[in-house]
């Protein structure tokens, strides 16, 4: 894409302040300018002062990385959850279909239950972007909602679910291994839980390869032909325990100490939301239609812990 191609299209960016936010500003700056604002600058739980941030800005494309993450507290804050998940992105959505722009928006594994039916060989497959919703708790719910109010508003959009995201900043499972690892000899992790974990680097360039695809096929226009829902994590699957053991290997190979790692069940770890206990995405969809593929879950996280001090 030309300088030209990209000179006076703006980027609206929500949620700067978190992890993949952080990436986004990178890696949307080769399609347009990006105007980022974190959490001091709008209230995404204010539908009003939400649409006049929008209308202020007048951007040709809304990207929202902003969400309430935190799972558990969400059991006991539901309201908020469907505020910052839900009504927030119902009010994006209502704000593109209004200025004819496209809206890309982040959702998560949470939307599904953790328990396709296996296979004849009793395997379980992934989830793809046909397999019913099942969301078991407040998080995923308020998550659903959003999707579904953007879904129903017929603006042009990208709904990106995603699944298990780390970053070198921010708090997500990396992070608090390495904490816990500095206070403590032995960590108990979860075993029979898997997903897809997913750096934000990767989703980020992913996400801007896809827009750049799209905007080269003819703009919002194209946006509207393949826009809708798919499933962008990186490639394999593992558990919690085999995600820790790939990051304290990292420890060994500098000679640092390695803390005792034991694999452990759900029940022998109980958290106030139920989590998904197979959240496997299957992200054929967009390598079909952008030929856009995210590394292997290893390969990215080698090269997020090379950018760690050591």
């Amino acid at each position: 894409m030309t300088a030209r191609a990209r000179e006076g299209r703006r980027i609206l960016l929500l949620g700067r302040d978190g992890q993949l936010g952080f990436e986004l500003e990178r890696t949307l700056s080769t399609l347009g300018d990006v105007v980022a604002c974190g959490r001091g600058d709008c209230d995404l739980a204010d539908p009003a002062a939400l649409a006049a941030h929008i209308e202020a800005r007048r951007p040709d494309l809304i990207v929202n990385a902003a969400a309430y993450t935190a799972v558990d507290a969400a059991e006991d804050d539901e309201a908020l959850a469907i505020a910052v998940n839900a009504t927030a992105p119902a009010t994006l959505a209502a704000e593109a279909r209004r200025l004819g722009i496209g809206l890309v928006h982040f959702s998560t594994d949470y939307v599904f239950d953790g328990a396709p039916a296996a296979r004849a060989d009793g395997t379980r497959p992934p989830y793809d972007e046909t397999q019913p919703v099942a969301p078991q708790g407040a998080y995923g719910r308020s998550k659903l909602a959003g999707e579904e109010a953007i879904r129903l508003s017929g603006c042009a959009h990208f709904i990106f679910r995603t699944a298990w995201v780390y970053a070198n900043r921010g708090r997500n499972f990396l992070n608090t291994m390495e904490r816990l690892a500095a206070e403590r000899e032995r960590l108990s992790i979860v075993d029979d839980q898997i997903g897809n974990p997913t750096w934000a680097r990767s989703l980020a360039e992913a996400t801007a390869q896809i827009l750049a695809v799209s905007w080269a096929q003819g703009g919002a226009a194209a946006l509207e032909r393949v826009g809708g829902t798919y499933h962008l994590a990186c490639a394999g699957a593992a558990s919690w325990f085999q995600f820790a053991q790939a990051i304290f290997a990292r420890w060994g190979d500098e000679g640092r100490p390695v803390p005792q790692l034991v694999p452990i069940t759900t029940p022998e770890y109980p958290t106030r939301a139920k989590r998904p206990a197979w959240s496997v995405l299957d992200c054929k969809k967009a390598c079909a239609t952008f030929g856009v593929q995210l590394p292997g879950w290893q390969a990215a996280l080698a090269l997020c812990l090379a950018e760690r001090p050591s």
